[in-house]
């Protein structure tokens, strides 16, 4: 059985030694339940919730459209994400969005410098329209003739 769909599941990231009610937790709970609303009952448009751990080591997760929540310090995807994503977005070098939308799977990374400030990345990511933009390079329709 297919869990998942490349083109159309998102994977939510975060650090795998969180407290229970921690605000990394409860903010990728909340987007995840924010895309999976937005799927409209798709099968795969979707999101699932995961550890920085389970995403290294799940073959399965490997080029799927990816968003980590929490800082380098603390989740791994986002560590490794860091270097290798720009910012689209600071608010006092203290809140950081950094996107990769332009090529090959969509990937996000939500941090902050404490987590108040991440939970900050996490609600303008949603509010200003980066996780529209983010669905419509995750959802595309197939152009052309479809006959």
């Amino acid at each position: 059985m297919k869990l998942i769909d490349h083109a159309e599941t998102v994977v939510i990231v975060t650090a795998a030694n969180l407290e229970p009610g921690h605000p990394d937790a409860v903010n990728g709970r909340r987007l995840c339940d924010e895309i999976t609303r937005r799927g409209e009952g798709g099968t795969y448009r979707r999101a699932v919730l995961v550890s920085d751990i389970d995403w290294f080591e799940t073959d399965l997760l490997d080029g799927a459209p990816t968003i980590s929540i929490g800082g380098p310090g603390a989740n791994a995807v986002t560590g490794r994400l860091a270097g290798e994503l720009k910012a689209v977005w600071t608010d006092a070098d203290r809140v950081i969005i950094q996107a990769r939308l332009d090529a090959g799977a969509p990937l996000v990374a939500l941090w902050g410098m404490d987590r108040h400030a991440t939970a900050e990345a996490v609600e303008a990511f949603t509010s200003r329209g980066w996780l529209d933009e983010f669905l419509e390079k995750c959802w595309r329709f197939p152009t052309g003739n479809l006959a």
